[in-house]
């Protein structure tokens, strides 16, 4: 019996131009996808209304395209999707497991820095739990008063109500869920109805993906999104977080340090298929995968 296609995806964000670290991400996702007779998936993570651009959304088409890579239509952008989210968000909020936090990020580090230490979790010191213990009455005052706010998962409650939970990681096996790892995170903040974290638990459920593939960089965020997965009855994908290109110095490609475009190496001059060789792919066209 053959094995099951695989149902993966590129999910980049329009805040800048692709690198070759995003390339190389597209085409782990899109190879996988081809040699299972799969189907590969194009998301654009774009809920930052601020820093996501639709020039940068466009240059991510090309971009692509270039390098040979095609995807099904239709592209599903998050920004269209609010109504989506805010369901799933309700549904935690009826489990009593979402709690508004009126925290600056000012007032968190000072409270961090007033206990003298604090838990540490992948991003730095975790959240001290400030504004989980406020009464329901104080929370509808600061509520009504027009206080910024941001909604929290309560980690602990969230785990007591999932139980012991795991992933599958291609190439590692079973991962255990650490639910404290990240603290109670923010899935919403008053004016977006969902987070990073929230967004891509939905969108994956949605669309069928059967192999979340991203960046190691990203395997600490599973232990969330395992948990709201549970926690909202969607299927489990399993999970293959590849190692992340790096530059003469060793240190990660990035945007927000300047790494290289796509576009600026195509300005260059730069064959598609030498890009694809250069990161360890064929450097023939790739053969399109299953489209819808």
């Amino acid at each position: 019996m053959s094995a099951p296609s695989t149902v993966t995806r590129f999910a980049p964000s329009p805040t800048g131009r692709l690198h070759l670290g995003h390339a190389f991400s597209a085409l782990t996702a899109f190879e996988i996808a081809r040699e299972t007779g799969g189907r590969f998936l194009l998301r654009i993570e774009d809920i930052d209304r601020v820093r996501c651009k639709p020039e940068f959304e466009q240059a991510i088409y090309d971009d692509l395209a270039w390098l040979g890579l095609r995807w099904e239509e239709p592209v599903r952008r998050q920004s269209e999707h609010f109504e989506i989210y805010r369901k799933a968000l309700g549904r935690l909020d009826k489990l009593e497991l979402v709690y508004p936090c009126f925290c600056s990020r000012a007032e968190i580090a000072a409270e961090i820095a007033a206990a003298g230490a604090a838990p540490q979790g992948p991003d730095g010191p975790l959240y001290p739990g400030t504004c989980r213990h406020l009464s329901p009455a104080e929370r509808e005052r600061r509520r009504a008063s027009g206080l910024p706010f941001a909604l929290r998962l309560d980690t602990a409650a969230a785990a007591d109500r999932a139980g012991r939970l795991r992933w599958t990681e291609q190439g590692r096996g079973e991962i255990e869920v650490d639910p404290a790892l990240h603290g109670d995170v923010v899935i919403a903040r008053k004016d977006i109805p969902t987070s990073y974290h929230l967004a891509v638990t939905v969108d994956d459920a949605i669309q069928g993906v059967t192999l979340v593939t991203r960046g190691e960089d990203l395997l600490p965020a599973t232990h969330i999104h395992r948990l709201l997965q549970a926690l909202l009855g969607f299927p489990v994908p399993a999970y293959r977080h590849h190692k992340l290109l790096t530059d003469a110095g060793g240190k990660r490609l990035a945007k927000r340090d300047g790494a290289e475009s796509l576009a600026s190496l195509r300005a260059q001059g730069a064959d598609p298929a030498e890009i694809r060789a250069r990161l360890g792919f064929s450097a023939a066209a790739p053969a399109v995968p299953t489209l819808a």
